[in-house]
């Protein structure tokens, strides 16, 4: 594709392994039902497997995301068009992926296939990428007037993505997010001296609880210490691996039911760093649990929280 070949040499590897990497899922989530042959769930299990290959090569972070990122969404330009909620998932795609590039992901995957619709998918496509253009987030993140602005449309329903929100916090929470070993600790002890911190780590000592199996009383004593600092409207931090999107959404539901800002703080280390790091930690995790927890590893996007930072080796990345 000649659009492909005038990219700058760093998109043109971003998409290539975008390419290479879109369908990596498919085999393990195939499925023969009713005569067809399906794959539910692909495209973000896809991004999940993207995410460990390429860490494991050592990719550049802000790159790795950027193509984790345009498998997670790659199928969107086939129908985003015709579906009710196009603005909000144009702007939310536009968060994480380039959606310039993704309609040439897209294209490429209508093209490289035989399909007797090849036609109306490419039209769709073509459609998709002006849609983007007209809503200003074809080759960046949709813009918006504050952090907070972008946070409380993510969440609401049918609200002006260009209305300047008002900040009422009473206080401010920092969720801590990464692996075993990413160094979480470490930061906490750097970056936020004198602030409480609720340690799902602290709390199973504390009440003998093992890290794997029924986490269920070490939940709710931590979510009862996080209470007594929401409702004294105390600055706090929360530390504990959180590392799927559901995870961290019950966690901000609880901390914004009670009026606090937001903040994510996510932590990464490359392989050999984090293996380390975790060994010397009191609580090490086995490494077989430490594997199977990357199953589930998705980094979060700018649009989960007030203010979302991304820390990797100890230093802070542009994601």
């Amino acid at each position: 594709m000649e659009a492909w070949r005038e990219l700058p040499a760093a998109d043109r590897e971003i998409l290539f392994a975008a390419a290479l990497l879109h369908d990596v899922a498919k085999p393990s989530c195939t499925r023969h039902e009713d005569g067809r042959i399906r794959s539910p769930g692909h495209s973000l299990r896809g991004a999940i497997d993207a995410r460990r290959i390429l860490w494991d090569l050592g990719m550049d972070f802000a790159a790795r995301e950027q193509v984790c990122g345009l498998v997670r969404y790659h199928q969107a330009p086939f129908h985003l068009i015709n579906r009710a909620d196009a603005r909000p998932l144009a702007f939310r795609i536009s968060q994480a992926a380039r959606c310039d590039l993704l309609a040439l992901l897209a294209r490429a995957d209508a093209l490289g296939r035989y399909s007797a619709d090849q036609g109306s998918i490419l039209e769709q496509v073509a459609l998709f990428e002006e849609y983007c253009r007209e809503q200003e987030c074809l080759h960046g993140p949709r813009r918006f007037p504050s952090a907070h602005s972008r946070f409380l449309y993510f969440r609401s329903e049918s609200r002006d993505p260009n209305y300047l929100a008002y900040d009422d916090s009473r206080c401010e929470a920092t969720l801590l997010a990464g692996l075993p070993g990413s160094g979480k600790d470490t930061w906490i002890r750097d970056h936020l001296s004198g602030v409480p911190v609720v340690s799902l780590d602290g709390i199973r000592k504390t009440l003998g609880a093992a890290a794997t199996g029924n986490q269920g009383a070490v939940i709710q004593a931590a979510r009862e210490a996080a209470r007594t600092f929401l409702r004294e409207a105390r600055d706090f931090a929360w530390n504990a691996t959180n590392l799927s999107r559901d995870v961290r959404r019950q966690l901000i539901d609880l901390f914004t039911g009670y009026g606090a800002r937001v903040r994510i703080v996510y932590l990464e280390a490359t392989r050999d760093r984090l293996f380390q790091q975790n060994r010397k930690r009191e609580a090490a995790v086995g490494e077989e649990a430490l594997e199977r927890m990357m199953e589930r590893w998705e980094v979060p996007d700018a649009t989960e929280a007030d203010g979302v930072e991304w820390w990797v080796n100890g230093y802070r990345s542009e994601s």
